[in-house]
């Protein structure tokens, strides 16, 4: 079967989908993955075929864009992204389609691979990384800009929903994304995020239920399997440098504010003056060394990119952004976590994190040397903290969630050579 992976984000959204892909051709499949030109390195070396979709001039702009790290702007700067792409983004996967013997798969925002699958009756995946994607009248997830206290009635988080749809998301897509609908000859769709972004044939929650919880109004066909956990395909070993300073003192504090931030000035230095506060050392991980104060004291450094699978189970505490990988490396690693939201999902992940008792979270406007520095304090010292993280580090024992998730995968293919044309949304019973 040749399989056809759409994926849109940055490092952390790119990692599982290589990780799916591999386990994918390891089964004897034929895995193409598109992905933005920066991540072809990182696509060939895993051994997928890669296929550029979007040039890397475009992956810089993104980081660069100041809007792009606002809880409300980002969203919607990313959304128009995906819909003015979508055209060319179809046409791309469409001549790598091979008729009865192809199935798709999607992350999150990947529009084109969605339109693609009911255009040409293609079975399809669609794979979230995150919970928040999912709503929710029972537990709905904590947005940007959303407000829904659980004692609303129901009618009035129906209502909420459909106000988001109305006037924030569909004003976005609608318009574009119908435009090309029709030229397919394809009906309109409204409400994209309702229920239309998620596969009816198989949706996959790429993280355990422990962590996301899901409750009883979750679409039936999600299915959850648990955190991919790849942060890296060649060397394994921590780089010499890397190695020297941890093996120099006490396990160190690591900070950083995801892969494609790289305007964080201020939470560095803020970060570094906490280190010196409560003396304690701090590793400073980003790939834009702009960020870092021109002088450290000693016991900090800052290194490009280290793999957080490697890194993690030899430091005392991480303060991150609360992006999926990120959070989920951490849990693993069994260290208490201080989360600093910045948009997307993070600010549900953080909500999750606190929930399962291994987190702090504090404000990005309120990220100042001495807040920090007693956050952590209290993380460090606590001994509440490190028995939770070490109890919900227990729970990855045994867990193989790329090979679950490529055992539902396998389920859709075996159904789907050839697809059913009479049906084009075949019911996810079929499948299970």
């Amino acid at each position: 079967m040749r399989i056809l992976i759409e994926c849109i984000g940055s490092y952390g959204d790119v990692f599982p989908f290589v990780a799916i892909g591999r386990e994918m051709m390891r089964r004897g499949h034929e895995v193409y993955l598109f992905a933005n030109a920066h991540f072809e390195p990182l696509v060939q070396d895993a051994g997928l075929l890669f296929v550029e979709a979007g040039d890397a001039k475009a992956y810089d702009a993104f980081t660069r864009h100041l809007d792009m790290w606002e809880p409300r702007k980002g969203f919607k700067n990313i959304l128009k992204m995906v819909a003015t792409s979508l055209p060319d983004g179809y046409q791309n996967l469409l001549t790598h389609v091979l008729p009865d013997q192809t199935l798709i798969i999607g992350s999150s925002l990947a529009i084109a691979s969605r339109v693609l699958q009911e255009k040409h009756l293609l079975p399809g995946v669609k794979i979230h990384l995150a919970p928040s994607i999912f709503r929710s009248n029972i537990r709905p997830p904590e947005l940007p800009g959303l407000v829904m206290p659980n004692w609303y009635p129901e009618s009035v988080k129906r209502l909420i929903w459909w106000l988001g749809d109305r006037f924030v998301i569909d004003p976005v897509l609608s318009g574009p994304v119908n435009r090309f609908r029709s030229e397919l000859g394809l009906p309109p769709v409204s409400r994209f995020f309702h229920t239309w972004i998620h596969s009816p044939d198989l949706t996959i929650g790429l993280f355990p239920d422990w962590f996301g919880d899901p409750p009883p109004d979750w679409p039936p066909q999600v299915r959850c399997t648990g955190f991919p956990l790849l942060d890296n395909v060649g060397d394994h070993d921590l780089p010499d440098e890397v190695q020297t300073f941890l093996e120099a003192g006490d396990p160190p504090i690591i900070f950083t504010s995801g892969t494609a931030m790289r305007h964080d000035h201020d939470f560095f230095a803020a970060s570094v003056a906490a280190c010196r506060r409560i003396v304690v050392r701090g590793l400073l991980l980003t790939r834009y060394p702009e960020q870092i104060p021109n002088v450290l004291p000693g016991g900090v450094r800052h290194f490009s990119y280290v793999p957080l699978s490697n890194l993690l189970p030899r430091t005392a505490a991480l303060v991150h952004h609360g992006g999926i990988g990120t959070s989920s490396q951490a849990l693993r690693a069994g260290i208490p976590h201080l989360v600093r939201p910045l948009a997307y999902d993070q600010f549900d992940n953080a909500r999750h994190l606190k929930r399962l008792g291994v987190a702090l979270t504090v404000d990005r406007k309120l990220y100042k040397t001495h807040r920090v520095a007693e956050k952590l304090d209290r993380l460090i010292k606590e001994p509440t903290y490190g028995a939770r993280c070490r109890e919900v580090a227990g729970r990855f024992d045994g867990v193989d969630a790329v090979g679950e998730s490529c055992d539902l995968i396998g389920g859709v293919v075996r159904r789907s050579a050839p697809w059913p044309a009479v049906h084009p949304n075949p019911p996810f019973s079929d499948y299970i």
